[in-house]
């Protein structure tokens, strides 16, 4: 369970141990991490390459390197895998002040401004108006934060899942490998040369066994399916990823969404993360993004099941938070509902900014809203098991040290979705079981070294 503590205020979360329950074991030869590093999964061999390269499905390393993990000949068992705890170790704040010391000690309610931080820096002209707007809208939201967020955070002090001790401890920078996920997104750029295939002659779901070979234009040109109970790994470019069991994915960008439709599957929950346009990101050039005319030409009508529930990750800007409720979702005949904050904390409880800092907030928004059918068909669908949305929940939870690993939310929704329910999650970097997931970095996470060999059994 992701879920650590329920309360009114929402829930405090274990992404880590969400990750883990995945089901991350292979079926096949037995491997070994190598003499020397018993915590080190086997590294990926190779960099990026050609796209001519062959993918292939395996439940083994093969042609393993000076480093790799071996195989053990002629036996066969299961191999676990589990995501690497360094990138959790979220020790201490990234800013140090009084305020953070109060809620870590329990805090006074309605904690005070911070100002300290301001005061530091004398601005030489006044705030502009998305500072403004920035401004007005902490200070509705800043005591449902504070309040909220140390109840979730006793309750997990309490129960032994935050542990003070940890703020006495270094935290070191974790060194993600530079390979790592690389060339998926060029890879979409690249697959827009691969020659037209006829839909109607070309399956719809490809489902991968291990015998299974897949290339690049497979990859692009339907959703590839693991249907069994264990994980699958598939190697792209010379780099292995690992695929959860009962999950499905879609790697492509934004104009190659035909794939998806051609499933002709309609989701009860579409999660959302688009890579939202701002000055920083077009400085550093480090990643791509989409204008907000291009969100909108997501095709949600033909995604989306009468009364499906759409959530969208906002950054802090109010820009981006107005576009979603005023624009985006009533394009989409979506009625925005509730608007929710990812609230987070060190592994002992303190936020990991300070809430008041003028630099960063400890928190993001999610919006929340339904697709507006009729009413026949909303009745069709409603289930008094169903609970109506409600509206300023928190998630508290470490987050993850990779950038725009996101916190899950398969159990949080559960109990305002059918059990049966059908997700999507657009922009995905990672996989669920149970969802499909679209993007053009959407195996980014599921690199091998990422996840370190547990055991062999």
């Amino acid at each position: 369970m992701s879920v650590v503590q329920r309360l009114g205020a929402g829930w405090l979360l274990d992404h880590l141990s969400f990750i883990n329950q995945c089901g991350y074991e292979t079926h096949g030869p037995l491997v070994h991490p190598p003499r020397g590093a018993p915590d080190a999964c086997a590294p990926a061999t190779g960099h990026c390459h050609a796209a001519a390269a062959r993918t292939t499905t395996c439940t083994s390393r093969d042609d393993p390197a000076p480093g790799d993990a071996l195989e053990l000949e002629g036996k066969r068992g299961k191999t676990r895998y589990v995501f690497r705890e360094e990138f959790f170790d979220v020790l201490k704040p990234h800013i140090v002040t009084a305020t953070s010391e109060q809620l870590y000690q329990g805090g006074s309610k309605g904690a005070p401004m911070d100002t300290s931080e301001s005061s530091k820096r004398k601005r030489k002209c006044a705030f502009n108006q998305g500072e403004v707007d920035a401004l007005e809208y902490h200070t509705k939201i800043r005591e449902l934060i504070w309040e909220g967020t140390l109840q979730l955070v006793q309750e997990g002090l309490k129960s032994g899942f935050l542990h003070c001790a940890t703020t006495k401890l270094n935290c070191s920078k974790n060194i993600v490998p530079g390979h790592m996920g690389c060339g998926l997104a060029e890879l979409c750029e690249m697959a827009k040369q691969f020659p037209a295939i006829n839909d109607s002659d070309h399956e719809a779901v490809r489902a991968i066994d291990d015998q299974t070979l897949l290339s690049e234009q497979d990859l692009h040109s339907c959703v590839i399916e693991n249907n069994s109970s264990c994980a699958k790994m598939i190697v792209l470019m010379g780099q292995k990823y690992l695929v959860p069991p009962k999950s499905n994915f879609l790697l492509s960008d934004i104009s190659c969404l035909q794939p998806l439709l051609n499933c002709k599957k309609k989701y009860d929950v579409i999660v959302m993360d688009p890579p939202w346009e701002n000055k920083s990101v077009k400085r550093s050039n480090r990643y791509s993004y989409l204008s907000s005319w291009q969100i909108k030409q997501i095709p949600m009508s033909a995604l989306a099941a009468p009364n499906c529930l759409v959530v969208t990750w906002v950054t802090n800007r109010q820009k981006h938070l107005r576009f979603v409720k005023d624009e985006l979702y009533p394009h989409w005949s979506v009625k925005t509902l509730a608007e929710w904050h990812w609230v987070k904390i060190t592994r002992s409880g303190e936020l990991v900014f300070p809430l008041d800092s003028s630099h960063k907030k400890p928190y993001e928004v999610l919006v929340l809203g339904r697709v507006q059918g009729s009413i026949e068909e909303a009745l069709s669908r409603k289930s008094e098991e169903v609970l109506p949305i409600p509206d300023h929940k928190l998630i508290v939870s470490v987050p993850c040290s990779l950038h725009s690993h996101k916190p899950p939310l398969t159990e949080v929704l559960a109990e305002f979705v059918e059990s049966d329910a059908e997700c999507l999650e657009l922009f995905a970097r990672n996989l669920q079981p149970g969802w499909t997931s679209w993007g053009n970095e959407v195996l980014k996470f599921q690199h091998i070294d990422y996840f370190t060999v547990l055991q062999d059994e």
